[in-house]
């Protein structure tokens, strides 16, 4: 049970700490669903506050250990190593700072981070039992400006140089610098700093590189200048490169819509700029969509269309993929689900998108019916395609089939089952009796018969 331990700090808005394992969970699925970084791992003391407002979450704050080092911050308190070292402990970190999709308006930002301060050192003492007398945080200045920060009284000390901790190297270069913001907690903070905790290893935010060349990549988008935009013609940003990010976050094996999301905050600034991304007003960065934006338009995108063109590319694009680039049958957040035609290195040769769970067989069947090249192949698939439309189609396309069989065919896995025990794989009858027999026995169940020699059945 949530147990409220400061008063409103603005009206009806009110900050709890949460430790309870249901509250945890709630808290981090709602940062791996709209959080560019996701969950926060739980390291050293670790404190996680959540805004209430009219009895409704309206925000999430992380707080844990702070750096180790950081140039800026010890100049500015003071620092000297050995200084350091004694009194690291009395800087805490803000590791995630979050405001929900729904609930988001002017100025409530700000407000949630001037309460979050306000009381943080009396929750961190009672928790932990000693006060904190700094707070620092990074903003990622390729995307966000950190006025939220700024208009909550938090003092930029600049840019730093875009390492992170590694357990082997110790640091290694991410290529991401981030503006480094800290925020005293009470008067003379850097006195009192002046007057023992292992490193806590800083956000990780890898450089994201997409796995394709760039005239491969510029292909791609203007590929997706076929479909048409379903949003008004004023979107900010263009049809073209989102669904460019979208489909190559979906091969690349981010199967949720926030991964989606924190995939294109990864991709390198110039890759963004191969795909159309618009740039920052005034500033040299490229902009990326953010998690609404995505759903705004996968919610009213034509998926037949998306996927349509997305499969034409990837046949045109056959022997040039790298094989990671496989995905089979994934939902992308109950809004897109994709059903996908890989070869043996798992370079996807089709792809279909259906509505979601329920309409797998159909989108298989339709994606059979469009896809070209299956002559001499064979094709697998699991026991919600063991379909005779699906057989036949396969057939129809001068391909074998093994397709699996479980309970959900009593009649037909009965037979199977049977087939095998009255004639083992590896002892078969003359290879005529045998096909002979296949024959005789798909044809009462509906199914067509496989040509001479093709595996046709795997229990």
């Amino acid at each position: 049970m949530q147990q409220p331990i400061n008063k409103p700090a603005t009206g009806t808005l009110e900050l709890i700490t949460i430790t309870t394992a249901p509250e945890i969970a709630r808290f981090n699925e709602l940062l791996k669903s709209e959080h560019y970084l996701g969950a926060s791992p739980s390291i050293g003391d670790f404190l996680r506050q959540v805004a209430v407002e009219n009895g409704e979450w309206v925000g999430l704050l992380v707080w844990g250990p702070a750096a180790y080092r950081l140039k800026d911050r010890d100049h500015w308190i003071g620092w000297d190593p050995t200084t350091r070292q004694e009194r690291l402990k009395l800087v805490v970190q803000n590791r995630r700072f979050l405001i929900l999709e729904k609930k988001r308006r002017p100025n409530l930002a700000s407000q949630v981070l001037g309460a979050a301060v306000r009381y943080l050192p009396d929750e961190w003492e009672e928790n932990f039992g000693y006060r904190p007398v700094l707070a620092e945080t990074f903003t990622d200045m390729e995307a966000f400006e950190g006025t939220c920060y700024k208009a909550a009284g938090w003092l930029p000390l600049g840019i730093c140089k875009g390492h992170r901790r590694h357990r082997v190297d110790y640091y290694v270069a991410n290529h991401r610098p981030k503006k480094l913001w800290v925020k005293p907690l009470m008067e003379n903070a850097q006195q009192q700093l002046c007057s023992g905790q292992d490193l806590a290893q800083k956000s990780r935010v890898p450089t994201g590189q997409l796995p394709i060349k760039d005239p491969q990549l510029v292909c791609l988008r203007e590929a997706f200048l076929r479909v048409k935009d379903p949003r008004k013609r004023n979107s900010h940003f263009r049809i073209a490169p989102m669904l460019t990010l979208i489909a190559m976050a979906i091969l690349c094996g981010r199967t949720q819509l926030s991964e989606i999301a924190r995939f294109a905050h990864l991709v390198s600034q110039k890759q963004r700029g191969k795909i159309g991304l618009p740039k920052k007003k005034g500033s040299k960065f490229y902009k990326v969509p953010t998690y609404g934006t995505f759903y705004y338009l996968l919610s009213k995108l034509n998926r037949e269309e998306f996927s349509l063109v997305l499969s034409q590319w990837i046949q045109e694009q056959r022997g040039e993929l790298p094989s990671v680039l496989a995905l089979d049958g994934k939902s992308v957040r109950d809004r897109v689900m994709m059903v996908t035609l890989a070869d043996e290195q798992g370079s996807p040769v089709s792809m279909e998108i259906c509505e979601g769970k329920g309409h797998e067989i159909k989108a298989g069947q339709n994606l059979l019916e469009k896809t070209q090249g299956l002559n001499g192949s064979i094709v697998t698939a699991d026991a919600l395609h063991c379909q005779k439309k699906t057989a036949a189609l396969i057939v129809e396309k001068g391909a074998d089939y093994i397709l699996q069989i479980k309970g959900n065919q009593e009649s037909l896995l009965e037979l199977a089952q049977k087939q095998l025990e009255d004639h083992p794989p590896f002892l078969p009858k003359s290879q005529k009796d045998t096909v002979a027999m296949k024959r005789e026995a798909f044809a009462k169940h509906g199914l067509n018969p496989v040509p001479v020699g093709s595996p046709s059945l795997a229990p």
